[in-house]
């Protein structure tokens, strides 16, 4: 057995063997290769062509962990581009007529382009996340038990694979339910609500609006799909009553509110509006 392979002698080349970091300490003294940064240019450039070329090749698993990283790198990149992207807008100049203007011409302002970052952009950005600054960031966890009510059929009430939601729920007015013997989950009509008791936190005042659609259930994404009201909610409501306009002068239709009562308990919906 060779006994300096087994570890149990020091190779006498050990001592002689690159410690720490050496590469690092002979830049210091000697510096770099000439050709180092054009080098290290061209490898750069060519890092694309070999990442495409792997692209096509890697098959199976490494297909996948591969492409959910490119993914992720992609959308990242996308992301930082869109923030610090900047966009054209309107403002208005005052501007010394030379002529006298006719009265009809009066209200028109001169536009010039200034480049701005888009509120616009920011606020779909936020939409499209499902994060909003909302008055109940915190909600209690609803157990399955609570939300639905098992219902037995058949002949001999041996079945039991029908669920009753027992929350409030919304359902659109092209919601067509499924044939009875069919339907799995139960929508009670008592518990159908289409309008809701919105307060707008700025002009402290109560409107009752149309429910558009559920935006985001906090209980988990099935109840969001289900269309399942529960405190803390996000709910997309009608607010093209109120008046409301873009910074461009276009009307607002509907605009989210998070709703911050227990609706199955108090027999109405009523909400905050995110401003």
């Amino acid at each position: 057995i060779n006994a300096e392979y087994m570890g149990f002698f020091p190779s006498p080349t050990a001592d002689r063997m690159p410690q720490g970091d050496y590469i690092e300490l002979w830049r210091k003294r000697h510096g770099f290769r000439f050709d180092h940064f054009e080098r290290l240019r061209k490898k750069e450039a060519r890092e694309p062509h070999r990442a495409a070329e792997y692209a096509q090749k890697v098959r199976g698993l490494r297909a996948k962990l591969y492409n959910a990283k490119r993914y992720a790198e992609k959308a990242q990149m996308k992301k930082t581009l869109k923030m610090h992207q900047e966009h054209n807008a309107n403002h208005a100049v005052e501007k010394a007529p030379e002529v006298a203007l006719p009265t009809y011409l009066l209200d028109r302002e001169n536009m010039s382009h200034a480049k701005i970052l888009s509120n616009t952009i920011k606020q779909k950005r936020k939409e499209k996340a499902g994060k909003w600054q909302v008055p109940l960031p915190k909600v209690r966890g609803i157990a399955e038990d609570e939300m639905f009510r098992v219902i037995k059929t058949g002949k001999r009430k041996r079945k039991q694979w029908k669920r009753m939601i027992t929350k409030v729920t919304f359902a659109g007015q092209n919601f067509t339910r499924k044939p009875p013997k069919y339907e799995r989950f139960i929508r009670p009509m008592g518990l159908r609500f289409t309008k809701a008791h919105i307060t707008h936190p700025e002009l402290k005042t109560t409107f009752h609006l149309d429910i558009l659609g559920v935006k985001k259930n906090p209980q988990g994404a099935f109840y969001t799909g289900m269309g399942v009201i529960t405190k803390g909610c996000v709910i997309e409501v009608n607010v093209s009553d109120l008046g409301l306009v873009t910074p461009n002068g276009k009307v607002v239709w509907s605009k989210y509110a998070q709703v911050t009562n227990n609706p199955e308990l108090d027999g109405c919906i009523n909400g905050v509006l995110l401003v």
